[in-house]
C-alpha cells in the first residue's frame, strides 16, 4: 500500500484525551500527513476512545461506520482507554484494522507505515498495562484562545467504580522544566490560555519510576509546579482542570487567591455526599474534608466557580441514603454539577456489589440533581450580574455571534466584532 496523505482523527471523553489526539496529530503532520476534516473522506481514521463514558462500545462501532462510509477503503485505527481495556474485542468490529494499547498510542506511526487495510481481524498491539512507565507529553492546539496541557497520566488510586488504573497504568508526571517549556512554546503559537490535564493532576510529581517495589519520594510537588507556571508572564491564564478535594491542600487554593495567572476556577470531584458510599467507593477523604474545602475557596475567593462531579445509583446507594447526599450538594456553595449515572464497569470491585439501583431509579436521581445543578449555575451567575470582569473571546459556533468565559468560568455571549477574538476585554456582566 502506498503511504496514505491524509488522516482524520475522532476523540471521544477528556481534555486529556483532546490533548493526545491533537499530539498524535503533530506526529502525522511532522511525517508529511495532512490533517483534513472527518467527514472528507481521509485515508487513515484515527479514533482516540474513553471507557469512562457509557456504552464505549457502541460508540466505537458508530465512528468505525461514519469513517467507512466517508471512505470504505480508508484505514481505521483505534486507540485510547478502551482499546487498552478491550483490544480484541474492539479489533473484532468490521472495518477496525489496527488497535493500540496505552503504551503503543505514541508510536502509531511505526505501526501504520507499510501497513494495508485488514481483510479480517484488526492487528492489535496492546502491551500488559502494568509495564507502562513511561510519561509522554502532550498538548492541544487548533482553538488559538486555549490548549490543554497534560502534565502528568495514570492513577495510583483504587476506587472501586474506576476502570482508568486499567487503562491508563499508575500515575506517573511530566517535569516542571518541561511543563514550563510547553507552555512558553503555546504563548509563541498564540494561546492566551492553558487548561493543566491529567488524570489525577493533584498527585503531580518526578520520581514516579518504581523500583524493586519502591515509589522514590517525588522531586517536586503539584504546588511546585503552578509556582513555576505562574512566571511564564506570556500566558495570561491558567486553569486547574480537576483536581481530587484531598490534594486539593490550603496551600494550593491559597496560592489560587493571590496569583495573577491561576484563575479562580476549581473542578474538585464529590461523587457522593454520603460517607457510606464514599468508603464503599474507595475515596480518600469523607464530605465533611469535601466541605471544609468549598469554605476555604469561597473565604478566600468569594467569586470563584467551583464544579463537582458526582454518581447516582451507586451498588447500595438507598433512597435515604441519596437524599442525604442531595441535601449535602444542595447545603454546599458550588456553582455548577456533573452528574454521571452509575453503569457497571467490568473487573472492578463495585459491579460485583449487592444492592444495584435500579436503571430507572437511577436515572430519576440523575435527573434531580441535573435540575439542582441548573439552580446552582443560575444563582451563581445572577450574583455576578452587574460586576464587570475580564473575558477570553473566542468564536462561536453560529455565525455573527463571539463567546468566552470569564476568569471564574462564567460562559458570555456576544455581538461579533473584530478583532475580539483571542483578546481579552473586561466586560460589564
Amino acid at each position: 500500500m502506498s503511504t496514505p496523505k491524509t488522516v482524520a482523527f475522532y476523540t471521544l471523553g477528556c481534555k486529556l484525551n483532546y490533548s493526545e489526539t491533537s499530539s498524535i496529530g503533530r506526529l502525522f503532520e511532522q511525517s508529511g500527513y495532512g490533517e483534513i476534516g472527518f467527514e472528507d473522506g481521509a485515508d487513515i481514521y484515527v479514533i482516540n476512545t474513553c471507557s469512562v463514558t457509557d456504552f464505549a462500545d457502541r460508540k466505537c462501532r458508530k465512528i468505525v461506520r461514519q469513517a467507512l462510509r466517508h471512505n470504505p477503503s480508508a484505514f481505521v485505527a483505534v486507540v485510547g482507554c478502551y482499546a487498552q481495556l478491550k483490544p480484541e474485542e474492539i479489533a473484532g468490529i468490521p472495518g477496525v484494522d489496527l488497535v493500540l494499547g496505552a503504551g503503543e498510542k505514541f508510536r502509531i506511526l511505526d505501526y501504520i507505515d507499510g501497513l494495508s487495510k485488514a481483510p479480517g481481524k484488526g492487528m492489535v498491539r496492546a502491551g500488559e498495562v502494568r509495564e507502562v512507565s513511561d510519561f509522554v507529553d502532550a498538548f492541544s492546539f487548533g482553538d488559538r484562545t486555549r490548549s490543554f496541557l497534560k502534565v502528568q497520566d495514570g492513577c495510583d488510586y483504587k476506587c472501586t467504580f474506576c476502570t482508568i488504573p486499567m487503562a491508563r497504568g499508575r500515575s506517573r508526571s511530566d517535569t516542571v522544566e518541561n511543563v514550563v517549556a510547553n507552555a512558553r512554546k503555546l504563548a509563541e503559537m498564540g494561546i492566551r490560555e492553558i487548561v493543566l490535564t491529567g488524570v489525577n493532576i493533584g498527585d503531580f510529581g518526578n520520581g514516579t519510576e518504581v523500583i524493586e517495589g519502591v515509589k522514590p519520594k517525588k522531586e517536586a510537588l503539584f504546588i511546585d509546579l503552578i509556582q513555576a507556571l505562574e512566571e511564564v508572564e506570556e500566558i495570561p491564564r491558567f486553569r486547574i482542570s480537576s483536581i481530587e478535594p484531598n490534594l486539593c491542600t490550603d496551600e494550593v487554593i491559597g496560592f489560587v487567591a493571590q496569583s495573577k495567572r491561576f484563575m479562580p476556577h476549581f473542578h474538585m470531584p464529590l461523587q457522593s455526599g454520603n460517607n457510606k458510599q464514599l468508603v464503599q467507593m474507595r475515596r480518600r477523604y469523607k464530605r465533611e474534608l469535601y466541605a471544609e474545602r468549598v469554605a476555604k475557596i469561597k473565604s478566600l475567593m468569594p467569586h470563584a466557580c467551583i464544579g463537582v462531579d458526582v454518581i447516582v445509583g451507586f451498588p447500595g446507594e438507598t433512597e435515604a441514603d441519596f437524599m442525604e447526599s442531595f441535601h449535602f450538594i444542595h447545603g454546599l456553595d458550588i456553582s455548577y454539577l456533573h452528574v454521571f449515572t452509575y453503569s457497571e464497569r467490568p473487573n472492578t470491585p463495585a459491579a460485583e456489589m449487592e444492592g444495584a439501583v435500579p436503571m430507572e431509579e437511577r436515572r430519576r436521581r440523575n435527573e434531580m440533581l441535573t435540575i439542582l445543578s441548573e439552580k446552582k449555575r443560575r444563582a451563581f451567575y445572577e450574583a455576578h450580574l452587574g460586576q464587570a470582569r475580564e473575558v477570553l473571546f473566542e468564536h462561536h459556533s453560529e455565525p455573527g455571534k463571539l463567546s468566552g468565559f470569564t476568569d471564574n468560568y462564567i460562559k458570555i455571549e456576544r455581538p461579533y466584532e473584530v478583532g475580539l477574538v483571542n483578546q481579552i476585554e473586561s466586560v460589564l456582566l
